[in-house]
């Protein structure tokens, strides 16, 4: 996403500026930064814009021929034809990234972003460098005739301001900001392990999909940051893959074709009965 690339300056200038006030501002209930994981998390990021080249080539793909296939064709001239990608586009991400939560296919590429167990803005460029075939989320965009560059537009749009949700030096913003849209404190809840946190709040722009939908949680203790078997390596390999190596071993150890099918697209706690059974006798 070329936007994405123009972006990567801003991002590190206030990458910057944060970290500094972070050094000069300390608080005793904020994480602020550690050396080692920022780099991962930069390594991360760069890595992904090289390693995502080639999901961008598939996505591409997919998208120019779900449009060519439809004869709709929206004017984006209209003023309306933006507001109306805004909310659509918002509304496939959030399907995008609760399907990346809940099916262990998915989480293998999105557990990157999770596995920082530090919250500030370089926690925002922690991205995974697998993902072909997420673009599926959005090819209904593109069936109903929104064009491809729009699309891609709108995505950019809403990954810059995600990229601002990544942070504990904005505590709460005004009810109505709160009520609407995702703000830090919606998302620090996201990137939370304490048990009522899990799976929620996975809007984009807007936390109203949240509230509807039933997986809004506000702020109300201190999260606790990471995966919930967190990691102990600041290798950005080991980072990048640790849980399709692991998803690898239970199908290859399953005894059944149905299990070895639950492993990849049941949810990422998923065990068949015999196994959970064993594990909690043990």
């Amino acid at each position: 996403m070329t936007i994405i690339l123009i972006a990567i300056p801003m991002f590190v200038l206030f990458l910057a500026v944060e970290a500094v006030h972070y050094r000069y501002n300390p608080q005793d209930d904020e994480l602020g930064y550690a050396m080692k994981d920022t780099v991962t998390s930069l390594s991360m990021g760069i890595g992904s814009r090289v390693w995502g080249l080639l999901w961008d080539v598939a996505a591409l793909l997919g998208l120019s021929a779900a449009y060519a296939l439809t004869p709709l064709r929206i004017d984006m001239r209209s003023p309306w034809a933006w507001v109306a990608l805004l909310v659509a586009e918002d509304l496939c991400y959030y399907a995008f990234h609760r399907a990346s939560h809940r099916v262990r296919l998915f989480w293998a590429s999105h557990v990157v972003h999770h596995s920082s167990q530090y919250y500030n803005l370089s926690t925002a460029l922690r991205q995974e460098w697998t993902g072909l075939g997420t673009f599926v989320f959005w090819v209904p965009l593109a069936l109903v005739g929104f064009p491809v560059w729009a699309i891609y537009l709108q995505q950019s749009i809403s990954l810059i301001y995600q990229f601002f949700l990544h942070t504990e030096r904005i505590h709460l913003l005004p009810r109505p900001i709160e009520l609407v849209m995702n703000t830090p404190s919606h998302h620090r809840v996201h990137h939370g392990v304490n048990d009522q946190y899990l799976d929620k709040n996975y809007a984009g722009i807007f936390i109203v999909w949240d509230r509807l939908f039933g997986t809004f949680e506000p702020e109300v203790e201190r999260p606790r940051y990471g995966i919930t078997k967190q990691l102990t390596t600041f290798n950005p390999f080991r980072v990048g893959f640790h849980e399709w190596y692991v998803m690898g071993h239970d199908v290859r150890h399953a005894t059944r074709f149905r299990e070895k099918v639950g492993y990849v697209l049941r949810n990422p706690g998923w065990q068949p009965a015999a196994v959970a059974a064993s594990t909690s006798a043990a």
